[in-house]
């Protein structure tokens, strides 16, 4: 297995604001991060995904996943409610 730089999967995304409305896309695509983590949250595989997007590659969705990770580490979270 090649290893792959989180700098080289994170490459592999771009934000545009003219296209998907700024969300960060897979380069060369109008496919959303959100848009695979969603699929891949409903139980689709990524077998599944490669075999329905012509071009998709194991890295680009990799590159989904790292861009997840990355976002919640970078975020601030506050409890909803106390806990009893």
């Amino acid at each position: 297995m090649v290893h792959v730089t989180d700098q080289e999967l994170l490459s592999r995304l771009t934000l545009n604001p003219r296209v998907m409305v700024g969300k960060p896309v897979i380069r060369g695509t109008r496919l959303t991060v959100e848009y695979i983590l969603d699929r891949l949250a409903h139980r689709a595989t990524t077998a599944d995904l490669l075999d329905e997007y012509e071009g998709l590659t194991s890295d680009d969705i990799a590159a989904c996943l790292l861009f997840a990770k990355q976002s919640l580490l970078e975020t601030d979270y506050l409890p909803l409610a106390e806990a009893s």
